[in-house]
């Protein structure tokens, strides 16, 4: 279990620092090839959003590396999940219909 654990704790983490790395220091314009989304949102809660995933992804990481907290770590993965239905929501919502990428996270999360 702690081999699996790693592998998706990684993986998701390595995603979410770079989506949120991006999100956090990118301008709109910069964002807006990858993520249309940006334009329908103030860019302080774009930074916000960012600024979540490299939290969350830390908090995927940290608690088990360190032994401290641990209850950090699927507390973490529960705000993804949460973090994952508003990206579906928002993505509906605009019209875009490719939200696979987010189920496929979601999933992720959940395990």
């Amino acid at each position: 279990m702690s081999v699996a654990y790693w592998i998706v704790a990684g993986l998701l983490a390595l995603f979410y620092l770079y989506g949120g790395g991006m999100k956090a220091v990118r301008s709109r314009e910069r964002l807006r090839p990858m993520m249309a989304w940006v334009d329908g949102m103030p860019m302080a809660a774009v930074r916000v959003i960012g600024g979540v995933e490299v939290l969350g992804a830390a908090g995927l990481l940290l608690p088990r590396l360190t032994g401290t907290a641990p209850w950090l770590a699927p507390a973490a993965a529960v705000g993804f999940v949460a973090l994952q239905f508003g990206a579906i929501r928002v993505h509906l919502k605009l019209g875009d219909r490719q939200i696979a990428l987010n189920i496929a996270l979601l999933l992720a999360a959940v395990s």
